[in-house]
């Protein structure tokens, strides 16, 4: 009876049930986990010690990516087995080795070739095994479908690309948990709206995990870092959710996304990717110095600089980044080129407005200060 069930079961016809089910379970099991992961890293201290670098004074867990990894793990297995298996299963199997991976580095320390092959060998089993790949550059500067292996080559390069862009921004309370919950929860969208509802289910299951863990990264009692183990797997998705939104609009001349994917796709994660290539300008082209050395240059580290606190530094990149991402839907008629030239116009625009105000703020404050002293005296 219930074999008969699971062959006419569609998943369409239970959706809501689905993406319901795995966000309570990712949440549930993500919100359990923490405190014992607590437990453990106080025990052992297992403990993030601060340097030059960072923007924490306090020694601080770094094994949030533990509770994430098991939530997706408990979704992909139970929600999973109605839905396509094939994918799911080289997905986690995918994430298990970046679990290992990130465990390794924050235990310990990996080397960063270690972690760059493999990375590149979990986007290389899912890229060959479900031949999900960016197929051309939707005629952006007029070039369209890729040869197989430039495909294939291309579309790691982006892998490697998202997943480490994820990891820089992962410097102030909540940023990266919380552009990962943003990011995620469009992914629902634009995957139900494909009709990839494995897919949609990954993605509410993550925003389910990362609500519970922002719980903990915004906490000043018990506060915990996601560590290596949990950027490189919401890196990871969230490059895999890129690449798949865009092959999916690549192959299906029907969809409203079919020429605006990659722009889309470019908004979603306009943050991390424009902080990367910032901080890599700065880095080889002003100081001389190799693109992979850590400073302080990065956008996020600015803001603290400019005394805006963890929170609002969070609550205003995000909202940023969601008002670029609002553009970019309402910019779906226009040619790709455009739209990629509009997006990086605007994008470049909003992130300079908070320094903006923050000068004027300051320059106001000092010159009403001013004003009462010769005004006492």
């Amino acid at each position: 009876m219930i074999q008969e069930l699971l062959s006419s079961f569609n998943p369409k016809e239970h959706l809501e049930f689905i993406l319901i089910g795995a966000f309570v379970i990712a949440f549930i099991i993500s919100y359990t986990t923490f405190p014992t992961i607590l437990y453990v890293t106080n025990k052992k201290h297992l403990f993030d010690e601060p340097d030059d670098r960072s923007v924490h004074s306090a020694k601080t867990p770094t094994l949030g990516g533990i509770g994430i990894f098991f939530s997706l793990v408990v979704v992909i297995t139970i929600v999973g087995a109605l839905l396509n298996t094939k994918i799911l299963l080289l997905l986690l199997g995918a994430l298990t080795i970046l679990f290992f991976l990130g465990l390794k580095d924050d235990l310990t320390i990996l080397s960063a070739r270690k972690k760059f092959f493999g990375q590149l060998f979990a986007a290389l089993l899912l890229i060959v095994f479900t031949d999900t790949r960016i197929i051309g550059f939707s005629k952006i500067l007029d070039v369209d479908i890729l040869p197989y292996w430039i495909s294939v080559i291309f579309t790691l390069f982006v892998y490697i690309l998202i997943v480490n862009a994820y990891n820089l921004i992962d410097g102030v309370d909540g940023l990266a948990g919380s552009v990962g919950l943003l990011a995620s929860l469009v992914f629902v969208v634009l995957f139900i709206k494909a009709k990839e509802y494995s897919l949609a289910t990954v993605s509410v299951a993550l925003a389910g995990a990362l609500i519970a863990f922002l719980r903990l990264n915004f906490s000043k009692k018990n506060k915990i870092f996601m560590g290596d183990t949990g950027s490189m797997i919401v890196g990871f998705l969230l490059a895999f959710f890129t690449i798949s939104f865009i092959y999916k609009a690549q192959t299906d001349v029907l969809t409203q996304y079919h020429k605006a994917a990659p722009a889309l796709a470019l908004a979603l994660l306009f943050y991390p990717l424009m902080d990367t290539f910032r901080v890599f300008f700065i880095r080889i082209f002003m100081l001389k110095t190799s693109p992979f050395k850590p400073d302080k240059n990065h956008i996020h580290h600015k803001f603290i600089d400019n005394k805006f606190s963890h929170k609002s530094t969070t609550v205003i990149i995000i909202g940023l980044n969601l008002i670029i991402i609002l553009i970019a839907f309402n910019c779906l008629n226009m040619d790709l080129n455009n739209q990629i030239l509009a997006l990086l116009a605007y994008g470049s625009f909003l992130y300079c407005i908070p320094f903006v105000v923050k000068k004027y703020s300051n320059k106001k404050g000092e010159i009403t200060t001013n004003v009462d002293v010769e005004h006492n005296t």
